[in-house]
């Protein structure tokens, strides 16, 4: 079936269509300077077509949060949220086939282009069950994927490219459609550009960026010109989704429309130079009355714990005896148990953590723990060590307190991974194939295992190395320890 969904009229009033399916497999990318109307081209394209196929927005502007009054767009405010939690949220939506908007517009540079990967790499590394079609349209798609390094990090500048590397480039298989918008060519990664098939070019004045849109479109370099004469919501089309031919046309327009509106001019209120000096020029307001930043909303696990830390408070006052030596190893010898038996679950590597805690804490009570039950915060602890394969006696080990010191500098849940590894050059084993990194991760993604063990090398805690057979072997930096050469591509952890 054949989709065409209206986007205009050409100039010769004739309706101006997309072809929905084509867009699936060639890609978008739409370029024009500000106040050109990409914005707008964006909303006729994602209103026209919600009813056809799933759609997820990058925005960093919050253009689009009114897409959900009127489509039913997921809201999905970043500043609230996790790197991996929004990994998970990109995962949960391909698998519910639910709309999503990405709001970052509460966040700076840096953390835009990481949560933005991170909610990308959720959509790209779904099960291969959940490949579903979906338009991913990234606004201001210049901010995600620069051409060249600005004041952000290296690392975030990586992450965020190579999300819209995949995107771009290895998307199509996995039902992903890539529709990017940018202000300037020049200012976009070229390997992101390049993967389009199909171009709406809109008005543009500098020359460099009307020769690269010409040539995209397949036109003569003294045919550039007609790109500064475009006016507001003017594109031209060209791609097999689109015209075979350059085709100018105009967007139509909108149900919905965004908070940040065009400036109107208006007259300026009447009011005497004294007046505008006493306002103006007022003393500031005390440090105490000024209003408080908006701060995150807690975590869902954190509002449980804080209701369970409120209920424990109203109760009577238990005066709780103290144990002995020998009654407190035995707790803890049942509360790691219990830990084991969780982590025995078939899926318990890839399983969120507030889910494994929740079985944990109902296990505990069965066992009668009663108030011992460890918080989340010991859990977490516990889970890393687990993880890693650690019992009690290693973790009390002076060496492995070393080692426990350099991993606390890594972000909480690369700490099991580094740990693992750490245990295997300690004790001589076999280097950790990708697939027992990617699983004390808890992730199926192999190539994110090798991201994480060069994320580990580049902040100096490991060395790296294959052998000549291509077995890897890697070094702790300053303790020594190195693991046997083990099979990057073992599908099982090596036996110890």
């Amino acid at each position: 079936m054949t989709v065409a969904i209206e986007m205009g009229h050409t100039t010769t009033a004739a309706t101006a269509t997309l072809d929905l399916e084509e867009l699936l497999a060639t890609r978008l990318l739409v370029q024009g300077n500000s106040g050109s109307g990409k914005s707008h081209l964006l909303r006729r394209l994602l209103e026209q077509s919600a009813p056809w196929v799933q759609q997820t927005v990058i925005d960093p502007e919050g253009d689009f949060i009114a897409l959900a009054d009127r489509f039913g767009h997921l809201v999905i405010n970043a500043e609230d949220h996790t790197e991996r939690g929004l990994q998970a949220a990109g995962e949960r939506a391909r698998i519910h086939r639910v709309s999503t908007v990405l709001n970052l517009e509460e966040l700076d540079a840096e953390n835009q282009m990481r949560r933005a990967a991170a909610f990308l790499g959720g959509l790209f590394e779904a099960a291969r069950d959940h490949w579903y079609p979906m338009l991913v349209v990234v606004d201001e798609a210049q901010l995600f994927a620069p051409a060249v390094a600005g004041e952000v990090s290296d690392e975030a500048r990586k992450l965020s490219l190579g999300a819209m590397t995949n995107l771009m480039c290895r998307g199509r298989k996995r039902g992903l459609a890539g529709v990017i918008a940018t202000q300037r060519l020049a200012k976009l990664a070229k390997n992101v550009a390049a993967e389009a098939s199909n171009f709406l070019m809109g008005r543009t004045f500098l020359d460099i960026d009307m020769a690269r849109a010409a040539d995209l479109l397949g036109m003569e370099r003294r045919q550039a010109e007609a790109f500064r004469d475009l006016e507001r919501g003017q594109f031209m089309a060209l791609g097999p989704a689109l015209s075979r031919r350059p085709l100018e046309l105009r967007i139509g327009p909108t149900d919905t429309q965004p908070r940040n509106v065009t400036p109107r001019l208006m007259p300026l209120p009447s009011a005497t130079l004294e007046d505008a000096r006493a306002t103006i020029l007022a003393a500031p307001p005390p440090e105490n009355i000024r209003p408080p930043r908006r701060s995150p909303a807690p975590d869902v696990l954190e509002q449980l714990m804080l209701a369970k830390s409120v209920a424990l408070e109203v109760r009577p006052e238990v005066v709780e005896q103290p144990l002995s030596a020998e009654e407190l190893a035995e707790r803890r010898e049942r509360v790691d148990r219990i830990l084991r038996a969780v982590m025995a679950e078939p899926d318990a590597s890839f399983r969120v953590i507030g889910v494994l805690y929740q079985e944990f804490v109902v296990r505990c009570r069965i066992e009668g723990l009663g108030l011992a039950v460890p918080d989340l915060g010991d859990f977490r602890r516990m889970l890393i060590h687990a993880r890693a394969g650690l019992d009690c006696d290693m973790t009390k080990d002076d060496a492995w307190q070393d080692v426990s010191v350099r991993a606390a500098i890594l972000p909480e849940d690369m700490q099991g991974v580094f740990m693992m590894v750490a245990r295997a050059a300690k004790e001589g084993w076999p280097c950790p194939s990708d697939a027992a990194i990617a699983r004390a991760y808890g992730s199926h993604s192999l190539r994110r295992a090798r991201r994480l063990l060069t994320y580990i090398e580049e902040q100096g805690l490991i060395v790296c190395q294959l052998d000549g057979t291509g077995r890897r072997i890697v070094t702790l930096v300053e303790l020594a320890w190195a693991t046997a050469p083990g099979d990057p591509n073992a599908e099982v952890v090596p036996a110890e």
